[in-house]
């Protein structure tokens, strides 16, 4: 008997039909002898629809009531789906984020899990039920209810498999696991049997929507197996775990995109301590997010220039941020919100080299400029301008023949 946590995303539980359908089989795995934890998002479209109401009501809606709000979205599938087990005759019972003791911290819409109180979940599960939580909620520890964010309930499933020490946590969506890149855009794309998760904490930061951030996170610092597969289909998906050999001879493992960032550049920047710090300070202190930095000389002796990517949901108020500082420091200021950022992710990139190489000579190839670069040890990333990013997606999955298996591809440099 195994203890497994599964989670439903919105697609999955989106009509009447669906909920019954995920819990057919649901029901059908507690019977072949596995104790089960069920996390459910909102129905599709249910959280925009929340959302909207709150706008329509306020222009600024009130952080914590917001939260009150959207919330409802997930106990309502929570509730939809306890009835549909309980109508197959199995044992169900549903919770909320604070009655499966989930308890985060006080920032209302990106709310952080700070520890999970497991009696109330284990005794629900000793009894022999079925236990079915709203994802994507807590509660602080004055009680209000907090949300996690946009994609939070795949973090609320990782972080109760590692709180019951569940044997995998498998996240069900619409798509049968992850693939080299998305395939959306690009029909080559091949469907991975496992990555790890330093590499998936790559893909996931870089653009990839298959997993929420934090969920990897979760997953990487307490060692839980992370199945990614569709509640469609009954195809064997891709588990992310910890790296191994066979991770390391592999290259380069996925192409992700991101179109979601702006450029802004300060140029004639005094180039002194603490010019820096008077430009990301406030930036900070709007709780912007910043990316990409590169600093570079001016062209006056004694300037450089500094260039930044933000969200692009933040490049309005980031902007003012920046002319403000600029006036003060005597820059200047010019920006492009109309870039992407083109990523090449692989483990195995500690030990080959030439990978970067290939990169910047198959986009060169097609004149496709670098506006920045940005290398780790496992991963490096290009802005180009955003229109290029499709086309630039498909070129670097041919040139590193991400369609075949790994066995199949023609290795670019030995081991350094």
């Amino acid at each position: 008997m195994a203890l497994v946590v599964q989670k439903y995303g919105g697609t999955s539980v989106a009509d009447v039909e669906r909920i019954r359908s995920v819990a057919r089989r649901v029901v059908a795995r507690k019977e072949a002898g596995d104790q089960l934890v069920v996390v459910l998002s909102a129905r599709a479209g249910d959280t925009d629809r929340l959302l909207a109401l709150g706008r329509e009501m306020s222009p600024n809606p009130d952080p914590r009531e917001l939260d009150v709000l959207i919330s409802t979205g997930e106990q309502i599938t929570v509730a939809l789906f306890s009835m549909a087990v309980k109508d197959l005759g199995a044992e169900a019972v549903s919770m909320t984020g604070t009655q499966a003791g989930i308890l985060t911290d006080h920032h209302h819409g990106e709310a952080r899990i700070n520890s999970i109180a497991t009696l109330p979940l284990k005794q629900k599960i000793d009894e022999g039920k079925i236990v079915v939580v709203a994802g994507f909620q807590g509660s602080d520890n004055e009680g209000n209810i907090t949300t996690l964010g946009r994609g939070g309930s795949d973090t609320t499933a990782v972080g109760l498999a590692a709180a019951l020490g569940a044997e995998v946590c498998e996240i069900y969506t619409d798509v049968e696991g992850v693939y080299t890149t998305d395939p959306n855009i690009y029909d080559k794309a091949r469907k991975l049997d496992k990555i790890s998760y330093e590499e998936m904490l790559e893909m996931a930061s870089m653009g990839a929507k298959v997993l929420h951030l934090r969920s990897v996170e979760f997953g990487m610092k307490y060692n839980v197996p992370i199945l990614v597969c569709s509640s469609f289909t009954d195809a064997s998906g891709t588990l992310v775990l910890q790296e191994d050999e066979e991770m390391e001879r592999v290259m380069v493992s996925g192409i992700t995109y991101n179109r979601n960032e702006a450029r802004i550049t300060l140029t004639n920047v005094p180039d002194i301590p603490g010019m820096a710090a008077k430009l990301f300070h406030p930036i900070s202190e709007a709780g912007i997010n910043v990316d990409l930095i590169v600093q570079g000389s001016g062209s006056i002796p004694g300037r450089a220039n500094l260039s930044f990517t933000v969200p692009k949901p933040h490049y309005e108020e980031t902007m003012e941020i920046a002319k403000r500082v600029a006036g003060e420091i005597d820059a200047g200021v010019h920006s492009n919100p109309n870039i992407a950022k083109i990523s090449v992710i692989g483990v195995g990139m500690r030990s080959h080299s030439g990978v970067a190489s290939k990169m910047f000579d198959i986009l060169a190839s097609q004149n496709i400029n670098l506006k920045m670069i940005s290398t780790s040890e496992i991963k490096i990333s290009c802005i180009i301008d955003e229109k290029f990013a499709e086309l630039a997606v498909r070129l670097l999955h041919d040139a590193f023949e991400l369609d075949k298996a790994p066995g199949e591809r023609v290795v670019i440099a030995e081991e350094s």
